[in-house]
């Protein structure tokens, strides 16, 4: 185990953790919180990307931060409109943003398939002499998650988020209480939007490049991780959840970065990845099947028990 994990991968897998973690964090939001199928995530992370990328190239790597997560909150306000205002099912509306962003994306690209920036600065290269050649990724991915997820906890603490965490549990008595749902989806979706598009804002700089299809398949990650950390960590509160989704996020790394240690061929690393959401999703089902065996089998033996 200790020649699959080296230290330079186990570095890696946390900083590509703690990055794809902001994607769980907006799928809690959407999917786990406001119960809504968000299939927009992998065109909003490319958007994100695509946004700060440009913006980066410009010369400004911390404002591509701001302007990718503007750029997410409109992918949002559009998946939420289109939900709210005509009428149209989540999941639909998501493949028809999903759709759109491409076009999207590569108008933000400059009609290109990929950007380069290698020869700009980034975020992570503005703190490397500060944090040192080792750690300067993972130190600053740590920051910004852990602001994130502050602002979140703190955010879902207030009466706006309570009113979105209750639209998720049932819609009917927000409305009664003289609440709109329309609206706190649309925050909600907006949230979830802005914290995509942050990811792959970071993922761009992080890797200096941007290409068209980087963000194919996010949505089913993000899935997987957010599965596995209320699996392993639970969800009896806000803060837990959170911690989950972060843990969730390093382990599918973790689990990726094995893969890759064990020569899987490239080619077969979607393969893996489906592999390991399809357990992820099927593990709380197998967990009460196994105790509900347990349970069948110790009153089989306390029957037979009282018969002798």
């Amino acid at each position: 185990m200790s020649s699959l994990l080296s230290l330079p991968v186990v570095v890696s897998a946390l900083e590509l953790g703690f990055i794809y973690a902001l994607i769980a964090l907006a799928l809690l939001i959407s999917y786990s919180i406001l119960n809504i199928a968000d299939l927009s995530t992998d065109g909003c992370f490319t958007l994100g990307c695509a946004v700060g990328a440009q913006v980066a190239i410009a010369g400004h790597p911390i404002l591509a931060l701001f302007a990718a997560m503007l750029a997410g909150v409109c992918s949002g306000y559009i998946m939420a409109f289109l939900q709210t205002k005509l009428g149209v099912e989540s999941i639909l509306a998501g493949i028809i943003v999903n759709t759109g962003l491409y076009t999207v994306n590569l108008a933000v690209m400059g009609f290109s398939s990929n950007l380069s920036l290698f020869k700009s600065e980034t975020i992570y290269s503005l703190v490397k002499d500060v944090f040192g050649a080792a750690w300067y990724k993972l130190i600053m991915s740590i920051i910004i998650v852990v602001i994130v997820c502050l602002i979140i906890v703190w955010f879902l603490g207030t009466r706006l988020g309570l009113s979105i965490r209750a639209t998720g549990d049932n819609s009917d008595m927000v409305k009664a209480s003289s609440i709109n749902p329309g609206f706190t989806i649309t925050v909600g979706l907006c949230i979830s939007g802005s914290l995509t598009a942050l990811s792959g804002c970071l993922i761009g700089q992080y890797q200096k490049s941007c290409d068209i299809n980087l963000g194919t398949g996010m949505v089913t990650i993000a899935l997987a991780s957010l599965i596995i950390g209320e699996t392993l960590v639970g969800k009896s509160s806000m803060f837990r959840r959170i911690l989950g989704v972060i843990i969730g996020s390093c382990l599918y790394r973790f689990a990726i970065a094995i893969a890759l240690r064990l020569h899987v061929p490239a080619e077969c690393l979607k393969l893996v990845s489906a592999v390991i959401v399809a357990v992820a999703i099927a593990s709380p089902y197998l967990k009460q099947q196994i105790a509900f065996q347990k349970r069948k089998m110790a009153a089989a033996s306390s029957g037979k028990k009282v018969q002798n």
